[in-house]
């Protein structure tokens, strides 16, 4: 956390010295009065300025990337992250090298997806604004977006054809979100997720004429 220390005519005065110097509002800054200061006779005489000391608190999406790089540093070595925020999204980029990677994606993404979950936990318990995290390595989110997208549209074609409703293997929330925007526009056919966690999925069922 940065920390500076200002000063002013008046408690006030110090505290906006201090928070352009943060460059923050005052609701991402801790404030600390050091001295209220004093005005002294007519405003001259015996005067003393008022000193605060201010820190600029880290925001939600800080703390996650801070959280999520102590938790990195313990599955791989010489790694990096790099965050980007749009709208309520936050989304991070793990870098390693290839073994790093290897280990972070394992099977079917499945150590990525953990540490999604908990750096979306994390970011929740600050009561922040952000409704969804998504963490990516080696390119991983969009091979995995690409093939369930092929999979979406042939278990579409084999539903329509067959005329039997399909089903995909469970798979995470936001996993789901991705095939059902895919087949959103398919007025042929029909799409719903079923069953509990872990075990939820997506059922593919052709409309009836």
């Amino acid at each position: 956390m940065k920390q500076v220390t200002a000063s002013g005519k008046t408690t006030e005065e110090a505290v906006q010295a201090a928070l352009e110097l943060l460059q923050v509002t005052r609701e991402r800054a801790e404030i600390r009065i050091l001295d209220e200061g004093k005005k002294g006779l007519f405003g001259i005489f015996g005067a003393k300025r008022a000193i605060v000391q201010a820190v600029r608190i880290k925001t939600p999406a800080e703390q996650a990337e801070e959280y999520l790089i102590g938790i990195l540093s313990q599955l791989v070595a010489n790694s990096r992250i790099e965050r980007r925020e749009k709208g309520k999204k936050v989304y991070f980029e793990l870098f390693a090298d290839a073994a790093g990677i290897e280990v972070l994606i394992d099977k079917n993404g499945q150590v990525l997806n953990a540490l999604q979950e908990l750096v979306q936990l994390h970011i929740h318990t600050t009561g922040s604004k952000y409704a969804q995290v998504e963490l990516d390595a080696g390119g991983y989110r969009t091979k995995r977006k690409e093939t369930l997208r092929n999979l979406a549209m042939e278990l579409a074609e084999k539903a329509i054809k067959t005329g039997r409703k399909t089903a995909f293997e469970p798979m995470p929330s936001y996993e789901r979100k991705w095939v059902h925007a895919c087949l959103q526009n398919r007025k042929d056919l029909e799409t719903s997720s079923i069953g509990k966690e872990p075990y939820r999925h997506i059922l593919i069922e052709p409309k009836s004429n």
